[in-house]
Parts: structure tokens; C-alpha cells; sequence
């Protein structure tokens, strides 16, 4: 196969490369050059051994030269591929949405369809899911204007496409779901933090307005109590003045007896003002103190009532009325007491007539719900159920109390033999009463001002 060389026209010089063909321009300055399919021989001289041109070595190997069909070749695909324009591949729009709805980018679903020749949507999934590994997937495809596209044999067959198609749609859809959920997410996070400094906002405002006001009524209060103090100083220095000034006069007209008898009035006129108001302030203290027993009584009684179950007492009428009205009223009939209220009054009455022995009542108080507490708890077995009241122990902490065993008939024990023994027969056991009966116990031993008024 015939080489190809640079071979220069003015002077005939064959020539292996452009970098010889500039250095013969360079030393002999000749500009003509073209190209020639002689062979260039690559000679040495014999005596020093550098390149020159006679015919005393063989010529240059094939594969040293180029060949001339291959340089042909490649710059006529040089011409082409830069004359060509590339473009986008035009693609059916309508699938191409299609499978941006499905979650595919554009990039991937145009390469998609394009490989698959247009054909349809199953065959531009199949291409993207056998080709969803490669590296330029998702880069826009460019091919060179009026391409043929030729349609690829999917290698999958139409279920599993099929079930593709619609895992890459649950896919989508979970996508936009979540992204949904963020964007709400967010938007949550952010009224949120609105409404919590609107809240802090006007928590602070609160808080700054209470306290002005509390300190402005501190203010009012201290102010009102100077002016009382200064009113009363000023009170008591006139006062002085007044019997000074009488004081003066009696003596100078009636003499030292007089004034004597004058000082000693006096002190005894401010002796009796201070006894006035501490006895009035003392009154005044003993009348909260009432009022606190009261307070504290009117809450033990609605919280046994709560216990019991019972509804709440009305307050009008529980206010004790006028005596006009009580004999207007006095032919109403009255309503029975009820068990639980007996008790409460027996107890009561049991405290009061032994208010000088606390120990004592408390003991007696223990004992009873001892009583009632193991008949509740043991209802079948009858030494619950039976006393005897000549023991010795019953006696010392129930029976010589007034009032002890009338509250165990209450709950329901009654004499037998003679009054030998208190016995509850099983079939009169009642549990509310017992309840009733536990409840008014627990209340007279915590209750610290149970019998007290």
C-alpha cells in the first residue's frame, strides 16, 4: 500500500511530517508544500551518522507512513459531523407527559421514547427500566437533525411492564404525597411559631399588666394608710393640746387638787380608749375565727355528702331563717333524720360529753370503725357480728362512753339475752350503713374541728 508525504515545490525535497516540512521553511524558506505518495526514504549518512537523502539505507517501513484511505476517511467524517446540527429528539408530547406524570424526568423519558421509536408508552418504560443503571440517563439527548429512530425489542413482557408502570405510579404518587406533607409540614411549623410568640407576646403583656395594677393598688393601700396614721397622729396632738390647754386653766383657777384629780382622768379617759379598741380588735379577731370554723365545717359536711353520694345542699336553704318565718313554717312537717346524719350527731354528742379526755374519744372513735370495718369485711362469720358488753376491754373504750353503744344499734346491732350481748344478724347487715357509718368515723377523726361548735 502506497504511503503518503509533504513534498516541497520549489525545490522537489520529500518530506515525513509537517514538523519536518516547517523546519526545511525555516532553513531554506520555501512555502510551497503539498502532499505526495512517495515514498520518503529514511537514509543515514555512513560518516556522521545524521539523516540525509541518498540512496545508500532502505526506505521507510509502511507503518511508518499514513495511510491515505484512512485520512480520507477521517476528514470526511470531520466535514460531516461538523456540518451536521444536533437537536433534540422529537418525541410524541402527549407520552412524553404521560411519563412525567408517572415521576420519570424529562431527560429520561425523552431518551426513553426516543430509543423506543415512539411506539407507546409500555415500550418507552420498558427501555427506561432496562436502561435505568446507565450513566447518562438522565442527561438531555441531542442527536443530529432528520435522525431515523428505530423502535428497540423490549426484553420484558407485558405484565411485568405492566406492574412496572404501576409501581413507578405508586412511586409518584408517594413522592407527591410527601412533598405535600413537607410543604405542610412547614407551613404548620411556621403558624405555629407565629402563634406561639403571639401567645408569649401576650403572656408578657398580661404579666406586665398585672403587676402594674398590683402595684398600684400596693400603692393606694400604703397611701390610704399614711393618711389614716397621719389623720389619727394629728387627732391625738390635738387632743393633748385640748387638755393641756384645760389642764392650764383648771389650775390657775381651782389650784393643784383640781389638777391632780384632772391628770388622773385623763390617763383614765386614754386607759379606757386603748381597752375600747384592743377588745374591739379582739372581737374582730375571734369573729374570722368563727367565720374560718365555719368555712371548714360547711366544707367537711358538702365533702360527706359528695361521699355518700348524696346532692349538694342548697345554701338558702341551709341559712337558718327569721323567727317570723319559722312559725309561718312550724306546721310544715319535718323531714326524718336521715341514718347518717344520726350518727354524725351521735358522735358529736359523744365528744362533747367527754371534751375534757381527747385521747379517750379518739380511742372510741378507732374502736367503732374497727367494729364496722370487720363486719363489712367478714359479713359471714358471726364473731364479727357478736359483743359481748360485759367484756372488759368493750367497756373501757365503748361501753362506758355515753353514746358508744348507741351508735352500734345505729348500725344496726341490736341486745340479746337479756342485754348480755349486741348481735347483728346476718340478714340486717346493710352496707350503705356501714359505709355511712365508716365515712362519719374517718370525718370525726381527721376532722380537727369535728364537735367543736
Amino acid at each position: 500500500m502506497a504511503g503518503v508525504s509533504l513534498k516541497c515545490g520549489d525545490c522537489g525535497t520529500l518530506l515525513r511530517s509537517v514538523k519536518e516540512a516547517q523546519e526545511h521553511a525555516e532553513l531554506t524558506k520555501h512555502s510551497n508544500f503539498f502532499e505526495s505518495i512517495e515514498p520518503v526514504l529514511n537514509l543515514l549518512c555512513s560518516s556522521c551518522l545524521k539523516p540525509c537523502r541518498s540512496k545508500t539505507e532502505s526506505p521507510l517501513t509502511l507503518s511508518d507512513t499514513i495511510n491515505i484511505q484512512e485520512i480520507s476517511y477521517i476528514l470526511l467524517f470531520l466535514s460531516w459531523y461538523q456540518s451536521t446540527e444536533m437537536v433534540v429528539p422529537e418525541v410524541d408530547q402527549k407520552l412524553l407527559e404521560e411519563l412525567e406524570g408517572m415521576g420519570f424526568p424529562k431527560a429520561r423519558a425523552t431518551r426513553a421514547l426516543h430509543y423506543s421509536g415512539n411506539v407507546g408508552l409500555e415500550d418507552a418504560v420498558n427501555w427506561a427500566v432496562e436502561h435505568e443503571n446507565d450513566a447518562d440517563i438522565d442527561q438531555m439527548l441531542k442527536v443530529p437533525l432528520n435522525t431515523k429512530t428505530e423502535a428497540s425489542k423490549p426484553s420484558i413482557t407485558p405484565e411485568e411492564t405492566k406492574m412496572k408502570a404501576q409501581e413507578l405510579k405508586e412511586q409518584a404518587r408517594k413522592k407527591k404525597e410527601e412533598k405535600e406533607k413537607r410543604r405542610e409540614r412547614e407551613a404548620n411549623g411556621k403558624r405555629e411559631g407565629e402563634e406561639n410568640a403571639d401567645t408569649l407576646v401576650n403572656y408578657v403583656l398580661l404579666h406586665t399588666f398585672r403587676n402594674m395594677v398590683l402595684f398600684r393598688s400596693k400603692m393606694e393601700r400604703i397611701r390610704v394608710g399614711e393618711e389614716l396614721l397621719d389623720a389619727k397622729r394629728i387627732e391625738e396632738e390635738n387632743e393633748r393640746k385640748w387638755w393641756g390647754l384645760f389642764i392650764t386653766f383648771v389650775s390657775s383657777v381651782f389650784g393643784a387638787t383640781w389638777l391632780f384629780y384632772l391628770i388622773v382622768l385623763q390617763n383614765n379617759v386614754f386607759c379606757f380608749h386603748s381597752v375600747v379598741a384592743s377588745r374591739k380588735a379582739e372581737k374582730e379577731e375571734e369573729k374570722r375565727a368563727r367565720e374560718k370554723i365555719r368555712q371548714k365545717l360547711e366544707e367537711d359536711k358538702a365533702e360527706r355528702r359528695r361521699k355518700l353520694g348524696l346532692p349538694p345542699e342548697d345554701p338558702v336553704a341551709a341559712k337558718p331563717s327569721a323567727p317570723a318565718v319559722e312559725e309561718k313554717k312550724s306546721l310544715v312537717p319535718v323531714r326524718p333524720a336521715t341514718k347518717a346524719e344520726q350518727m354524725r350527731e351521735c358522735l358529736r354528742s359523744l365528744k362533747q360529753n367527754h371534751k375534757d379526755n381527747e385521747a379517750k374519744v379518739k380511742m372510741a372513735f378507732n374502736t367503732l370503725l374497727t367494729y364496722a370495718r370487720n363486719v363489712a369485711t367478714n359479713t359471714n362469720e358471726e364473731k364479727f357480728r357478736k359483743i359481748r358488753l360485759s367484756n372488759a376491754t368493750f367497756q373501757a373504750r365503748v361501753g362506758a362512753l355515753k353514746g358508744g353503744i348507741k351508735f352500734l344499734e345505729l348500725c344496726g346491732f341490736k341486745k340479746i339475752d337479756g342485754g348480755e350481748f349486741l348481735f347483728l344478724p346476718r340478714d340486717k347487715v346493710d352496707m350503705a350503713v356501714l359505709n355511712s357509718a365508716g365515712t362519719e368515723l374517718n370525718s370525726a377523726i381527721n376532722n380537727p374541728f369535728f364537735g367543736v361548735l
